[in-house]
């Protein structure tokens, strides 16, 4: 078992495509399929299986990849120990829902890029359900999540900066002017909420329905950014985090309903495994992180 054969087949685990995998690696295709074979003629298993263009790794390699992720680690380790002399180099690979990719991590990024320039900084951006498990299974080094508190045993849990949330609506919306508002006064209106799953759409969802909402028409999207031009349209009303909105609310070009969302407590949170080796540029990550988005405030 050479240690090649196990970073190609977690890379593999994490771009679920030979071709991505060659690619990032610096293969051919072939060298990526002749190294998987061999690692799989070793073990005596089959690792991975192809479906169409995308590969699915088989119970045996779901088994396998926290030790091939394991022996990496130590291998970086034991690296990093016989270089120490030598300029931070290294990878650190994150993760981040849509809206923290969009609103709070540009500046992180390039703050990092410009001091750690020999650091290979991956971006993954991950739906929100799949941002604990993308640490699970070594496909990420540090995530970002905008949610309640993420209490889980084996993952590390940093809580960065409480996020406030908006009920907004255009400026020529029937609700603009109101100094206050009832619950019947949604009946019928056009709500812009995140796709299904997000936990924060989940909650207001059970709120309003606790406060006795009826009759509200849903309009689904993917995008933070594509739920708020659709308000500034005039097209409903938005659920969205401050930072989302904090500009076009200071242009008037959205408006902020008089609707109690105190009940929504959602934070950026930072996260990694327990069991993770922390390597120097993942460590330097981690604490420029810590010092750029406490300072977001």
């Amino acid at each position: 078992m050479e240690i090649r054969q196990l970073k190609t087949f977690w890379t593999l685990a994490s771009t679920r495509s030979f071709s991505r995998t060659a690619e990032s690696l610096n293969y051919v295709t072939s060298t990526v399929t002749m190294q998987i074979k061999a690692l799989e003629d070793e073990l005596g298993v089959k690792l991975l299986d192809r479906l169409g263009k995308s590969v699915v790794l088989t119970d045996a390699g779901r088994q396998f990849l926290p030790y091939a992720m394991k022996i990496l680690n130590n291998v970086e380790e034991a690296r990093h120990i016989s270089n120490q002399s030598e300029e931070l180099t290294g990878t650190v690979i994150i993760g981040a829902d849509e809206v923290l990719c969009t609103y709070r991590l540009p500046a992180l990024i390039r703050l990092f890029r410009e001091r750690y320039p020999h650091v290979r900084l991956l971006f993954r951006p991950l739906s929100s359900h799949i941002l604990k498990q993308s640490l699970r299974e070594g496909n990420a080094d540090v995530v970002f999540m905008l949610d309640e508190l993420a209490v889980s045993a084996d993952l590390h849990t940093e809580v960065l900066l409480n996020e406030p949330f908006l009920m907004v609506v255009s400026p020529d919306h029937s609700l603009a002017s109101r100094a206050s508002l009832r619950i019947e006064d949604f009946h019928r209106e056009h709500i812009l909420l995140s796709e299904k799953g997000c936990s924060y759409r989940t909650y207001f969802y059970r709120t309003l329905l606790r406060r006795g909402a009826d009759s509200l028409t849903e309009l689904e999207f993917n995008s933070a950014e594509a739920i708020k031009q659709c308000a500034m349209m005039g097209l409903g009303i938005a659920l969205l985090p401050e930072m989302a909105t904090k500009r076009e609310v200071e242009r008037g070009e959205l408006i902020i309903l008089p609707w109690d969302l105190s009940e929504i407590k959602f934070a950026t949170q930072m996260l990694w495994h327990q069991e993770k080796w922390i390597s120097p540029s993942i460590r330097v990550f981690i604490e420029l992180a810590r010092n750029v988005l406490k300072r977001s405030s």
